[in-house]
């Protein structure tokens, strides 16, 4: 069945049906189309379009339509061009001729600009509570790691001392923008195209005020044109997925560093890691590899959305139809990688020992060397200069900085005494970098008590 046939002579072509039809992937909409169709028969009811018996009748069949798609008893089939021609066609056929009077005031196209955002609206929710119990996770990992050493890394070179929970609250924040992210889309795309018809309204007393509440929006939109043709919340919702699968890659790219034979930071569990065909004594990071290739994938589909909609004149396109699939298909993926990675990370062994013995090596303590010349007098630029020195000493030597004598140290710079060694002890070198957002133990106690506040706010 089509909803447009009146003036056409001719079938279409299979073909421009197959290519024209996109029922095989807007079905996911069911509910949507379902929802949106119940409250603008109840909106109608109201403003005495339709009678409250004809407006019982249609919630009924709608109701029963949606029961049966999701107990199995009725398919959705390909012959329909859409699934908004699917279900105005059941409810025809259940009820009879006043299933015919519920597209009165609306078009296709503001239709399916209402399911869309009705979808997206709970794929966010959804999307967000992934993440923030992603972000407890990271939270244990935080509070049970304030004084498990490590190496902090620039350039993929060890720099300075640091201590796990201090690193993974860098990805505690990345992700907590996440959120932010995704509650300024949902704000923004909160209102109702339902009753813009096809672009410009309809002649029909419509109240779209009453029809979006109902709809838990925070009202209708205020230009019909926009209504129909805006995509904008789309692309914002898979530049916010984008980055998010950023942020996974970059600590998927670090879990698979860090699970190397020269790094052996952490221990895969079985569960989330699969061996060789060939090498009996291989444990691969699939999981983490697979999180970091299908960035791409999402990635494409935020350029794919952007690419289709840079040329279109308003209002509404066929081309707009191109924005289901790849959007489908991306918010799938983020939510696999959120929910595996998740699992991947809480099942995680940390080598803390290995780590602890890492960070004595590289010389990772240098600054601190530089910055104890600074309180002894030495300007910082001379005390950078001094400690190079030693540096290249203790290379050429196959020594660490806390292996010198205080004879070599002085040699260099008069001023070092015994109490250098404690300065530049791994724990003197963390736990006195105490400013906000440093790996101290008083300021990461502190970022972990609001990041626990952060946590039971909503």
């Amino acid at each position: 069945m089509k909803l447009w046939g009146g003036r056409f002579t001719k079938e279409t072509d299979q073909l421009v049906h197959n290519f024209n039809a996109s029922i095989s992937f807007d079905k996911k909409l069911f509910r949507q189309d379902i929802e949106g169709s119940i409250a603008h028969a109840d909106m109608l009811e109201k403003q005495k379009i339709l009678t409250k018996a004809e407006r019982d009748l249609i919630i009924k069949g709608l109701s029963d339509i949606k029961e049966d798609i999701i107990n199995g008893t009725l398919e959705i089939t390909p012959e329909y061009e859409d699934i908004h021609s699917f279900i105005e066609s059941q409810l025809i056929k259940r009820i009879g001729e006043t299933g015919k009077k519920l597209h009165t005031g609306r078009s296709r196209n503001d239709q399916v600009a209402l399911d869309m955002k009705l979808y997206i609206k709970n794929e966010i929710k959804e999307t967000d509570a992934l993440i923030k119990n992603f972000l407890a996770t990271i939270h244990e990992i935080m509070k049970n790691n304030i004084q498990t050493y490590m190496p902090g890394f620039t350039h993929l070179q060890k720099a300075q001392p640091i201590t796990l929970a201090h690193h993974m609250g860098a990805y505690f924040e990345m992700f907590k923008r996440d959120r932010s992210r995704l509650s300024d889309i949902f704000k923004r795309m909160n209102l109702s195209p339902l009753g813009s018809g096809a672009l410009a309204g309809t002649t029909y007393p419509l109240d779209r005020e009453y029809s979006a509440v109902l709809l838990g929006f925070d009202g209708p939109t205020l230009n019909s044109i926009d209504g129909v043709s805006d995509r904008d919340y789309l692309i914002e919702f898979l530049s916010a997925l984008s980055i998010i699968m950023m942020h996974l890659s970059r600590l998927s790219e670090e879990i698979i560093i860090w699970n190397s034979n020269e790094y052996r930071f952490i221990e895969l569990d079985d569960a989330y890691s699969t061996g060789s065909s060939i090498m009996p004594q291989k444990k691969n990071p699939d999981i983490a590899e697979l999180v970091r290739g299908k960035t791409g994938r999402v990635y494409g589909a935020l350029i794919s959305l952007l690419t289709t909609m840079k040329g279109l004149p308003l209002a509404y396109n066929k081309d707009m139809q191109e924005d289901k699939e790849l959007t489908f298909d991306a918010i799938d993926t983020v939510k696999g990688c959120l929910a595996l990675t998740d699992k991947m990370l809480s099942s995680m062994k940390f080598n803390k020992d290995i780590m602890e013995n890492s960070a004595t090596k590289g010389f990772i303590n240098a600054t601190d060397a530089a910055d104890y010349l600074v309180n002894k007098g030495v300007p910082f630029r001379d005390a950078h200069g001094i400690i190079g020195q030693l540096v290249l000493t203790c290379i050429k030597k196959g020594i660490s900085l806390d292996e010198l004598s205080l004879e070599e140290y002085k040699a260099v710079c008069p001023v070092f005494e015994d109490d250098i060694y404690e300065t530049i002890s791994l724990t003197a070198c963390v736990n006195k970098r105490n400013i906000i957002g440093a790996p101290g133990k008083e300021a990461m106690e502190k970022v972990i008590e609001l990041n626990e506040e952060y946590l039971n706010s909503d």
